[in-house]
Order: structure tokens, then sequence, then C-alpha cells
């Protein structure tokens, strides 16, 4: 039985610690062992972006990131997007523009979007479109999801 390692972290601004053994991914350990369980499993090889998370500002597929990684870093997930009692204007602005539908993708949207405006808060489509391409849908068709974040851009700024 493989050694388990102690990490500290920063989850959504609070401090973290947990063990966990050297091979379990970000996404095992949020999921499995910290109970956030916004981030999804999709192809668990890093090709669907359901499972997104920003890591010390980066984007990054928390099931390609082992969890003795993230020792010393912060991590935001979905859970900690929102205000108490009020959405994250991303999350605002996907329900107002219908781009979700079975929501197994749209976590990862949301932190891809997040990460995409926080560092250009005023994208074009085509900047957008670029960003998003990590991020797999089999249900929206992608419009909405667009719609959505340019929307956001406006209300942000």
């Amino acid at each position: 039985m493989p050694r388990k390692v102690h990490v500290q972290t920063t989850i959504n601004g609070e401090e973290v610690e947990f063990l966990c053994e050297p091979r379990q991914s970000v996404l095992e350990i949020l999921r499995d062992e910290l109970g956030l369980t916004g981030a999804k499993e999709g192809c668990n090889n890093g090709n669907c972006g359901a499972c997104n998370v920003i890591l010390d500002g980066r984007l990054v597929n928390s099931c390609l990131v082992l969890s003795v990684e993230i020792d010393g870093k912060e991590v935001e997930t979905i859970e900690g997007l929102a205000d108490p009692g009020k959405l994250h204007p991303l999350q605002q602005e996907f329900l107002e523009h219908a781009a979700l539908q079975c929501g197994i993708c749209t976590p990862g949207f949301i932190m891809a979007s997040k990460a995409l405006l926080d560092e250009n808060p005023n994208p074009t489509e085509h900047e957008i479109r670029y960003w998003l391409a990590g991020n797999l849908c089999r249900c929206t068709g992608y419009d909405k999801i667009i719609r959505a974040v340019l929307s956001t851009a406006e209300v942000m700024s």
C-alpha cells in the first residue's frame, strides 16, 4: 500500500489539509475526499474540460494534476464562484441564456470562462471560441454558451 502524503492547500479561499496517495488526481481528492463534486469526471484524460479548476490563476484539467502538486497552492472550483445567496455573473448569464442542458460540462465551461475573463475581460467571439475549444458539450451546440460569456463580459465591464 502506497504511503500517503500530507498536502496543505487553499481551496476556494479556505485552508485545507488532507492525506492522499501520490498517484491521486486533484479531481479524485476534490470529489471523493473533500465532497466538492462540481468538477465532473468526463474523460479522465484531459480531453473534455468537465473537471476544469483554476490553479494559482491558471486553468487546468483537475484529472491531469496530481494532488501532491497543489501543496501550498490556491485552487478555485465552481463551488467557490458564487457569493452566499448570489450567483456569479457567469452562472447567472448561463441560466439566462439557457447555456446548459444536462449539466455535466457546465462547471468546466464556467471555470474556463472565468479564467478567460480574468485574463481578458472583453474577449471577442472568436477569442471565446478559441479559449473554450478544450471543453466538450454533447447537448447545447455551443452558441448559447458563447452568448452567455459575451453577455457576462458586458455585465462585468
